[in-house]
Parts: structure tokens; sequence; C-alpha cells
């Protein structure tokens, strides 16, 4: 029997929008640690220097990209299932717009005065994907989930490969699988996010996506079970140490070490280990997710609603907070506006305690909470075409 399905043209579930904004409040964590905190320049999962309270905060932020690359193939696929036309085109040039975007807004954002470096980070990533899923979107729903399977699932056999067995082809290595420096004359450019596993990974949520126009109890039923899947196989191959991840994992003497090392899995670029690890809790998250009620819940569905209105607004926000921080603590400001990619040694002589970058962190999603809302509402109210690239 064909299981009846609830309606996929409706605009989007409130648990996708809940989930999306929880990990853009993550991704803020994350970012206001890079800005602020006293040990930004140290490696916050290095188990030489790290504490535990640092490499949590760290490591919890590791569910964002994933989550946020994956949902965006989901709503691809609703915005299928709801007929919308020219959706390969609509993807292509969304796609575009975030790679310019990373180049110059968000550098701009990063980086308040002459930028030294262009750093292609997650929205380059989500770019490229999108630009892939424009050529896939025509094609069966299961088709595409099982192109993403294997990229997911195989792209670490790749890790061998490195740019310079690829002569002149070696810098597409380096965009696609390796990162790295892409360019070094006369921009500094830095692939941050490889793509090819992320166009997998976006490949998978589009090819999930008729989970999500299921009635809801077949819809969490489905959902809990691949969650499951996801952390038994991550448990299974990292207690294996044989495939999925090019780090491999030791004892130590102090049992948090221990299973740190074994949590830490390599995100740059995602191993399938990785992704299992990441998506897994964010699969079993969505059906509770889907219950949850209350000002907080409300918040975070305004700010899953309008993600990269939130994204782009939280690292102006942040890096602002940063440089008046740290003025106030006698740091000039000029010797503090590109700290993280030009630091300087007054810019290195100050931070923030841990317990107050995570006061930082609270202001910061605090004042974001009322554009988030306005910009919200506004995308409901109107159907401007050009809203949906924002």
């Amino acid at each position: 029997m064909t299981p009846r399905r609830s309606d996929p043209g409706r605009s989007r579930l409130d648990a996708i929008d809940l989930l999306r904004g929880l990990v853009i409040v993550l991704m803020v964590l994350d970012h206001v640690r890079d800005f602020v905190h006293v040990g930004r320049h140290r490696g916050a999962l290095d188990l030489a220097t790290t504490t535990p309270a640092l490499f949590a905060t760290r490591w919890v932020t590791h569910v964002c990209a994933p989550t946020f690359v994956f949902l965006a193939g989901v709503s691809a696929w609703l915005q299928r299932a709801r007929g919308k036309p020219g959706l390969p085109r609509f993807l292509a040039t969304r796609g575009l717009w975030l790679i310019v975007l990373e180049a110059t807004v968000l550098t701009a954002g990063w980086q308040f005065w002459r930028p030294r470096l262009l750093f292609l980070q997650v929205m380059w990533a989500i770019g490229v994907a999108m630009l892939a899923l424009a050529g896939l979107c025509r094609l069966p729903a299961r088709v595409v989930l099982a192109v993403g399977a294997v990229i997911v699932a195989g792209h670490n056999l790749l890790d061998p490969v490195g740019p310079a067995h690829l002569g002149p082809l070696g810098p597409l290595w380096t965009a696609l699988h390796e990162g790295g420096v892409l360019v070094a004359e006369p921009v500094r450019v830095r692939v941050a996010y490889p793509v090819l596993p992320w166009v997998g990974v976006m490949a998978l949520g589009f090819g999930a996506g008729p989970v999500f126009a299921l009635d809801a109890p077949l819809r969490r039923r489905w959902l809990t079970r691949a969650g499951v899947l996801a952390v038994v196989a991550f448990v299974l191959l990292r207690a294996l140490d044989a495939y999925g991840d090019p780090g491999h994992w030791q004892r130590h003497e102090t049992p948090w070490k221990t299973l740190g090392d074994l949590v830490d899995v390599q995100k740059y670029p995602p191993s399938l280990l990785y992704v299992l690890m990441t998506l897994g809790p964010a699969l079993l998250a969505l059906p509770w997710l889907e219950r949850a009620r209350g000002p907080v819940a409300g918040v975070l569905v305004s700010f899953g609603r309008v993600p990269l209105f939130v994204y782009v607004a939280h690292i102006f926000v942040a890096h602002a907070l940063a440089v008046l921080i740290a003025w106030a603590m006698g740091v000039p400001v000029a010797a503090n506006v590109n700290a993280l990619y030009a630091p300087t040694a007054a810019s290195d002589a100050w931070g923030l305690s841990l317990p107050a970058t995570y006061a930082v962190w609270a202001l910061v999603v605090g004042l974001l909470v009322a554009p988030a809302r306005w910009f919200a509402g506004l995308k409901a109210r109107r159907r401007d075409w050009w809203l949906g690239y924002l």
C-alpha cells in the first residue's frame, strides 16, 4: 500500500526552519569564539592544549555546516514538489550569487580593512553545490540520493590524490577535494571548504526530500531510522578505524581525551565519518523539533526562515563587537580590525574567557532577533523575485 502523503506544497515545515535556526545560533557561537576568545589562535580541538569545555564548544558547532547544506538540498526538493517554475535556473543563479557574496560582502565582514585573503568558506561551498544541483534536480530523487551517497561514502578513497599528481589540473583538485591555497598572487585565495563532498551532502538532502512529504508518523519513523543508522555506522567505522577518515584515534590517559580523539574527525574536507557523526544527530532531532513550541522555538524558526540574512548580519555584528570590546580593553582599533587574517601583537594580546565569550554570543544572538523577525515577516508578506536570493 502506498503511504498517504501530507501536502508537499506548504511553504516549509517548521521543524526544518527550527533546526536551521538552531545550527545558525551554534554557528554564531563558533564565530564569536573566533573573534573574541583568548585562545582563538590556538586549536580548540588540540588535545595537547585545549580544555573539555573549549573542546566541546568547538566540537558541537561541527553539526552546523553539514546540516545547513543538507537542509538546502531538502528545501530545493520541496520547491520542486511545489512546482516552482525554472528551478534549475534559480539554483544556478542563487549558487552564483552565494559565491559572489562570499568573495565580496562576507570577505568585507571578516576583514574590515584592506582584505588580504579571499577565504572560500561555507557560502562558497553551498553556491557550488547549488550549481551542481541545478544539473541534478531534473533527475528522480532516488537517483540524486544515490549520487550523493556515492560521493559522501566514496570520496575518502581519493585522499591519496593531491594537486601535485594532476599537473595543470592541480588547482581544480584544490578546489574540489584538497583545500588550501588556490591563488597566491596578487590576492591570496584559500579554499577552506573543498566542494566535492559538500555537493554530495546537498544531493543527499535533495534525495531525502520525499521523506518530508510523508505523513508525520511515517516521516518521523524514517528520520529516526536514518539518524540511528548514521550514528551506528559512525560508531562501527570509527571503532574499526580503517576507512572513512584520514585521521586515526588512540587511547589517552585521560578518558575525555580518548573520547575527544574518537570524535575529532576531519571537517576540511568533510570525511564520511564527519558527515555521519553530524547528520545522524540532526536527523534524530527533527522529529522532536516538530513538537517544539514556545518563544525560543519561535526565535529559532524566524532565524531559520531567513538564514542567509542572519548569517551575513552576524559576521558584521560579531566582528564590530570584537573591535569595540578590544578597544575598551586598550587595543587600538587599527590594530584589531583584521585580527583574524592579519593579526598584530596588540590584537594577539587580548581576549575573553570562555564564559565571557558565551556572554558575547548571547548578546549577538539577541541583537539579531528583531531584524530577523522583521525580514522574515517581509518575505512572508511579499513575493518580490529578489527576496528569494536573500
